[in-house]
């Protein structure tokens, strides 16, 4: 038997992954965003959104749930801005680092 619990975990790791970098710039550009406007929502320097996207540091928590559901959000809006471009980096490839 399962238990519930391993498998909300395994969720929450999945639901975790964030989208490549160029992906992220996609996104807040299809919504017309500044940077900073991202990151006055998020709760975190200009700066650290520039890092985010640049793919040189990764969000921390609680502030990667925050951008995590804003990007979601995005997606759904802009599903075409969502689509990785040919020969980006997939998720999976990019290390959860620090930011």
């Amino acid at each position: 038997m399962t238990d519930p619990d391993r498998l909300k975990r395994v969720d929450a790791l999945v639901d975790d992954i964030l989208p490549p970098p160029a992906v992220r710039v996609k996104l807040r550009l299809a919504a017309g965003l500044t940077q900073l406007e991202v990151a006055e929502a998020v709760g975190v320097q200009r700066l650290a959104v520039t890092r985010w996207e640049l793919g040189q540091t990764h969000p921390r928590r609680p502030h990667r749930a925050v951008y995590l559901h804003l990007l979601k959000r995005l997606a759904e809006r802009y599903p075409e801005a969502a689509k990785p471009d040919e020969g980006m980096p997939t998720p999976a490839s990019e290390s959860r680092g620090s930011g």
